[in-house]
């Protein structure tokens, strides 16, 4: 059995909004992924694109024949200027699209883009709701767990931590 090829990995455009939505929709639905409780629209997701794009920070997505199989970008951690050069990523593949390395793949090319657009620290916040995908993706592309905040989102009918974790794009 061979394994299909990783998606390209390229820059988001706005034509992939819909695609974008649509994953998102997923884990806001079914998942603890994401503490929103509604999904953001496509026009939510177009503005986002532009908007970190004229930020100069990398909003990138994963493409191939099947079209969008996931996304990943990186956004200021704080508005205080003094984070400036501190992001938080944020990434999530399409359903049924995971345990593929296109995970891997779009993380390691996010984090080369937002060291290029100037970041030197990426925070995660991963949701410690009993799915440790997100942890091993991050571990293995250099991120180490910088602290935990407790109960501090409540979906699903339950209280739930997350995880803070850090890259440093300095050492690599």
């Amino acid at each position: 059995m061979t394994t299909p090829p990783v998606p390209r990995i390229r820059p988001a455009i706005p034509d992939d909004a819909a695609a974008i939505a649509g994953i998102y929709a997923h884990y806001v639905e079914h998942s603890v992924a994401t503490f929103d409780l509604t999904a953001p629209d496509v026009a939510f997701w177009t503005a986002k694109v532009a908007d970190l794009a004229g930020a100069g920070w990398p909003f990138l997505v994963a493409a191939d024949e099947g079209g969008i199989a996931g996304f990943a970008y990186v956004a200021p951690w704080r508005v205080k200027p003094a984070y400036r050069q501190t992001v938080e990523d944020t990434i999530y593949l399409a359903p049924g699209r995971t345990g593929r390395g296109i995970g891997r793949a779009l993380l390691g090319a996010l984090l080369d883009a937002a060291r290029a657009a100037g970041a030197r620290q990426v925070i995660a916040v991963v949701a410690d709701g009993g799915d440790e995908s997100s942890v091993r993706l991050h571990g293995a592309c250099g991120f180490v767990e910088a602290g935990r905040l407790r109960a501090v989102g409540f979906k699903h009918g339950r209280w739930l931590d997350t995880l803070l974790l850090q890259a440093d794009l300095t050492d690599a």
